[in-house]
């Protein structure tokens, strides 16, 4: 897990809802705490609707945040699979 109580490492986590319910702000939060505890994130944004002033402002450091905005939802699975078969990240967020 990230911290005590926190998601478990090496597993797919689904967070749904209705729009604006606050996943992608849940979805932030997590990378935030797993960037302070040094650890490499990833942020594939689907919709092209990340909003930097809002992530920096939950604490996300965007110059170590490595961000994709693929343009079809192949060109996302191909972006997850490489990242995760590299290994070298903690965390990866799918924000579709």
């Amino acid at each position: 897990a990230l911290g005590v109580g926190g998601l478990p490492r090496g597993r797919i986590i689904e967070i749904y809802g209705p729009e604006s319910s606050g996943k992608t702000t849940l979805a932030l939060h997590t990378v935030a705490e797993a960037q302070k505890k040094g650890g490499i994130c990833a942020f594939v944004d689907a919709e092209h609707a990340l909003d930097p002033v809002y992530a920096r402002k939950l604490g996300v450091d965007l110059e170590n945040l490595l961000i994709s905005q693929p343009d079809t939802g192949e060109q996302a699975l191909e972006i997850c699979d490489t990242l995760v078969r590299s290994g070298a990240i903690d965390v990866l967020v799918v924000d579709s």
